[in-house]
């Protein structure tokens, strides 16, 4: 198995980035190996998986902790890391591999027939405004690999099963002896017999052929939580493939992607709207109708407005993912001057024009005076 690539470096980031920057690496990478983009293209898939692979780490302040500190072993569940520690793993565990390349094992030969987890799954989903806003309920799609019914997994024949390697006596590795002119040295390797498992298949299963595991197509339901955006990363544990000799199942993590709404901006969880106003609902004031996500409210804009002008509504933003109160709604008056005036409406304006004093145009009476004062010194 080729050795997996540094976190950090799949999302073309340092070790120590922030939150922020983690975020931007991910939809950046996400969108640059999406499948959707990349139809076909098995390397961009595999580089799209890692990419999640290591945003589920990352954006985890727990599992990033731990990865700072001991890399892929720290977020293995098989590595035996727990908080602060090794979390009881001995040293033949940790250290074992390693001295088993210089010096052929030597810590009683372990087989590697024992409970591991199945392998993880990382698919993309994407999703409505409105469904990232109020949550949905999707239908997801997967090719696994699972235990086999025929077999329950064993890999042999009803009837029969697994049986001790007789070339390594169920230890999973050979011993050989070299002598050299430094003396003899012993070398400890995997058995060829059993692969290192200590155990061999005489009658293997015929739906499986020995392997243990099947390809299937599942569908299962995923209930996706209000409140997700484009950085969000959805986990379900044990909907990954099946483990391997009695472990538990993998994990499923779902990145999203949010479509953009024709009316409403998001930013974190507010949302912003820009309402066009008249001359004179600006400058007498107006009741007018706002709309949110779900329903049309009624709000008092004050005589005076002035252009683009923000009026904060609390509570109709986005609900929080992890908590129960939403975003506020952001609305920004964008005053509209009139056009294709006729020439009574012309007069009209003119007349309007006429009759108001310098006194109601605050800003410009202002700017006026100021510019008395610059060129009268």
């Amino acid at each position: 198995m080729a050795e997996k690539r540094d976190y950090y470096e799949i999302l073309g980031l340092s070790k120590g980035a922030s939150e922020d920057e983690i975020k931007k690496a991910f939809r950046k990478k996400a969108m640059e190996y999406h499948p959707d983009k990349n139809p076909g293209d098995k390397a961009a898939e595999e580089k799209f998986k890692e990419v999640n692979e290591a945003y589920s780490i990352l954006s985890d302040a727990e599992k990033k902790e731990k990865y700072d500190r001991f890399g892929h072993a720290g977020v293995d569940p098989n590595a035996g890391f727990g908080d602060g520690g090794f979390g009881g793993a001995g040293f033949e565990d940790i250290f074992g591999d390693v001295f088993s390349s210089f010096f052929g094992g030597g810590f009683g030969g372990r087989k590697r027939n024992g409970p591991r987890k199945g392998n993880d799954i990382h698919i993309h989903v994407n999703l409505t405004f409105e469904e990232a806003a109020f949550g949905t309920k999707k239908k997801i799609k997967l090719n696994r690999q699972e235990n086999c019914s025929t077999c329950n997994g064993t890999g042999a024949k009803p009837g029969t099963s697994k049986k001790t390697c007789p070339v390594c006596n169920g230890t999973g590795q050979v011993t050989s002896t070299a002598n050299t002119p430094f003396g003899a040295f012993s070398q400890t390797s995997a058995c060829s017999n059993c692969h290192g498992t200590g155990e061999v298949i005489d009658t293997p299963c015929d739906s499986c052929h020995g392997t243990g595991k099947v390809k299937k197509n599942a569908e299962i339901s995923v209930d996706i939580p209000a409140g997700v955006d484009n950085d969000s990363a959805i986990s379900i544990a044990g909907q990954g493939e099946a483990g391997f000799n009695g472990g538990p199942n993998g994990d499923l993590f779902i990145s999203v992607t949010v479509a953009p709404h024709k009316v409403f901006k998001r930013k974190n969880n507010d949302l912003w709207l820009d309402i066009p106003i008249t001359f004179t609902q600006a400058s007498l004031g107006d009741e007018i109708i706002v709309p949110t996500l779900n329903e049309k409210i009624s709000y008092k804009i004050p005589p005076g407005t002035q252009p683009e002008t923000v009026f904060r509504i609390k509570g109709k933003g986005i609900k929080y993912l992890k908590a129960n109160r939403y975003g506020d709604l952001y609305v920004k008056v964008i005053l509209e001057i009139p056009r294709n005036l006729n020439s009574a409406q012309k007069d009209k304006i003119k007349e309007l024009g006429d009759i108001l004093s310098p006194e109601v145009y605050e800003k410009k009476k202002g700017f006026t005076e100021m510019l008395k004062d610059l060129f009268t010194k």
